[in-house]
């Protein structure tokens, strides 16, 4: 048989060719053993988590005794509990404040601030730093200034001659004050990603738009907020996600009073897991949130491809 030894069959064999997948295999085993340590971290301290929570939330559990299954029981439990439609309500309603407010206030500062004049870097910066400022910082600060016997606010509302207020010791205050300590930090991420979003906006539009006799509010409605759809949409995502997640604030402000007057979803899940040791029934709750986050997300998402393909 000549040449055995460079055919076999009807394919000829290239040792370069070989050589090429030694070399690839080994390049995929070298980029493996990098990403590994990366990838047992992510399936430690995320997958197996969700996971584990997701059993955990059809057990009884108190996190020290055996757990006991009970199906759909402590999902069952929720629609019942009062406690935590106290918390369903209150979350929307500080959700309902916070998005539309923060969106609306950061578009209009937004676009007072896309112009060229004296300091406007330092405005824009200003602007910005309290987004910056964690929230266990802010409900510090603002305690100290709304406390009802020492704080600043009280002082200079007595100097100007009205009654001393409760703040967050007052139940029907609390909630509103936590939207607006979100306002005041969070409307600045909405300033920065509207600005970089009126960088888009076609001049050529606008002048053309001016051309055919629209005013401000003409080209604002008809140019501005079309090009910026896209933009509202992430931020209405981003901040409703925020909103229905809101936790560090509350647990260093209010602790979910006064009179469970604050008591949102995730205080509610923090406080079934690790003050009355129900794990089985604080998992139930997270995953409900979990599914509402992501009915909210697919929602957004879809009317954002709508709007896309107008």
């Amino acid at each position: 048989m000549a040449g055995h030894s460079s055919v076999v069959g009807t394919f000829t064999v290239d040792p370069r060719s070989r050589a090429a997948k030694r070399r690839r295999r080994g390049e995929g085993a070298t980029g493996w053993a990098f990403v590994s340590p990366s990838v047992v971290i992510i399936l430690g301290l995320s997958v197996v988590p969700v996971l584990w929570s997701l059993l955990l939330s059809f057990q009884v559990n108190d996190l020290v005794s055996p757990s006991e299954w009970v199906g759909l029981a402590n999902y069952k439990a929720l629609l019942t509990d009062p406690t935590f439609g106290s918390a369903v309500s209150h979350t929307l309603v500080y959700t309902a404040l916070y998005v539309p407010l923060s969106v609306i206030a950061g578009l209009a500062i937004a676009i007072a601030l896309d112009r060229k004049i004296a300091l406007i870097g330092l405005y824009r910066t200003l602007v910005f730093v309290p987004f910056v400022v964690s929230a266990a910082a802010q409900g510090v600060l603002f305690s100290f200034v709304l406390d009802p016997e020492f704080g600043v606010a009280n002082s200079l509302l007595h100097k100007a001659g009205l009654p001393a207020q409760g703040f967050f010791s007052d139940p029907g205050q609390a909630l509103y004050l936590l939207v607006a300590i979100s306002l005041w930090s969070g409307t600045g991420f909405c300033v920065i990603v509207y600005l970089a979003g009126l960088q888009g906006v076609s001049g050529e539009l606008v002048e053309a738009a001016r051309i055919d006799g629209a005013g401000r509010w003409g080209v604002l409605r008809h140019v501005t907020l079309p090009a910026l759809a896209p933009v509202s949409i992430f931020l209405l995502l981003f901040q409703t996600i925020n909103a229905l997640q809101v936790f560090d604030l509350v647990f260093v402000t209010t602790k979910g009073g006064p009179l469970g007057s604050t008591t949102v979803i995730v205080y509610f899940i923090w406080e079934k897991a690790f003050k009355t040791f129900t794990a089985g029934y604080s998992a139930a709750a997270a995953y409900t949130l979990a599914v509402a986050l992501l009915v909210v997300g697919v929602a957004l998402q879809l009317y954002r491809r709508r709007v896309a393909a107008r």
